[in-house]
């Protein structure tokens, strides 16, 4: 697996041996990113079930000023801190072994707000609509923040909640990304 495009462009990082993560294919990640308009000026983003770190990692790559890493999944948690140290970006990262919700409480409590989140958890657990409504109610998101899904096609989701509404879906073979985006503040 390697880093499509930006400063760390065409560089290579470990992935997770075995069935326990599901990398995205290069040619997902590649239109997932040039339909969010291939380059940040700044923000922080979030990478929830972040498996090798492969999405936080190009969003790095493509300008975002931080990324957290959230992956329960032991050999996960290891391979994102050696693809961080092997790419140099510490302190662009922050990596935290922990289940999803447990990990999304952890963030509400250290008044984080993100501008990009990439949900892209195992095919057979899908939680996407519980994860969205966590986002939006806890304000873990900024005004304009995007939330980019990867999901099985048939997975039926939220259209819109609160403040967060659906932009645009791609569908690629068996797999389906979902863009969302919040507007607001919530407060309406």
């Amino acid at each position: 697996m390697r880093v499509i495009a930006g400063t760390l462009g065409g560089r290579k990082i470990k992935t997770i041996s075995g069935k326990l993560t599901r990398p995205t294919l290069d040619k997902v990640k590649e239109s997932l990113f040039n339909a969010l308009g291939q380059f940040f000026s700044g923000g922080i983003g979030l990478d929830l079930f972040a498996g090798s770190g492969s999405l936080g990692i190009e969003a790095i790559s493509r300008g975002i000023d931080k990324c957290i890493f959230i992956d329960k999944n032991y050999a996960a948690y290891q391979t994102i801190k050696e693809n961080i140290q092997l790419l140099n970006i510490e302190d662009q990262s922050e990596v935290y072994k922990m289940d999803a919700f447990k990990g999304l409480q952890f963030l509400k409590g250290q008044n984080y707000q993100f501008d990009y989140v990439f949900l892209d958890p195992p095919y057979q657990k899908q939680k996407i609509n519980e994860i969205i409504k966590i986002l939006e109610d806890d304000r873990l998101l900024n005004e304009g923040a995007c939330i980019i899904t990867e999901c099985l096609k048939e997975e039926k989701l939220l259209k819109n909640y609160k403040n967060t509404h659906y932009i645009k879906e791609y569908l690629y073979g068996i797999t389906k990304i979902t863009i969302y985006k919040k507007s607001g503040d919530g407060n309406e």
